[in-house]
């Protein structure tokens, strides 16, 4: 089997596992044919900070996927102690607000490391219209993701994850520069599991996405690199 070609290079593989030694071995299996690899929640509550550092030699750049939300204070403080990882990019909930999210961007600035992007979360690809209605936000889920997107960028981040439908719009709004991470991806013939909002890669990636999250797609084949070749040529527009 031949190596991904290089549109896979948009591709960060979320490796959603407490399972630190296979998590290593697929990250250095992919080196060099993804953006990176990452790591969210399941697999800082396991392994912690010392967790993510085991990953400085796989030669892949790090996401680290917290989706930070508190106090602007505490998400300071937070991102302050996160530098220390050098990841190559971050989240944080849109949903704290303006003081909060200033207060990301400006501990990140602060940084004597490589700084990270500092992304925030918009509205999650497993919520729908019916699911913002119950938790008494405004809806439909685009106005609100449009509405949280103009918030980030006006606060100062990098840019916003977002699910595959908002790309194209966010691309319009937003400054040149303003980075649109995709998550809810699923290449032609996948189970959605529990993304509502979701979509093949190629189409992302024309809709304006500039990296994709992938994880079951890849982390739940047979071969690895071999679903990862498909995702490729879907992004080349050189699937059968």
């Amino acid at each position: 089997m031949s190596a991904p070609k290089d549109a896979a290079r948009n591709v960060f593989v979320a490796l959603d596992t407490a399972d630190l030694p296979a998590a290593l071995a697929l990250a250095r299996r992919l080196a060099g044919h993804v953006a990176g690899v990452k790591l969210g929640l399941e697999f800082f509550a396991a392994h912690g900070p010392e967790g993510v550092r085991s990953f400085a030699d796989s030669g892949q750049p790090i996401f680290l996927d917290l989706k930070l939300h508190d106090i602007p204070n505490t998400v300071a403080g937070a991102v302050k102690a996160i530098l220390a990882l050098e990841p190559a990019m971050i989240t944080i909930h849109a949903g704290g607000g303006p003081a909060m999210l200033r207060a990301a961007a400006e501990s990140a600035r602060a940084s004597v490391v490589k700084r990270p992007l500092v992304l925030a979360v918009t509205v999650l690809t497993s919520l729908d219209d019916d699911d913002l209605g119950l938790v008494g936000q405004a809806g439909p889920v685009g106005e609100q993701v449009a509405r949280l997107a103009r918030l980030a960028e006006d606060s100062g981040l990098d840019g916003v994850v977002c699910a595959p439908g908002d790309v194209a719009r966010l691309r319009r709004q937003s400054r040149p520069g303003f980075t649109l991470v995709v998550p809810g991806i699923r290449p032609s013939g996948w189970d959605a599991h529990d993304q509502k909002r979701h979509t093949t890669p190629r189409a992302a990636i024309e809709a304006g996405a500039d990296y994709l999250v992938i994880g079951r797609p890849i982390t739940g084949a047979p071969d690895p690199l071999a679903a990862l070749r498909v995702i490729s040529d879907d992004i080349a527009g050189t699937s059968p």
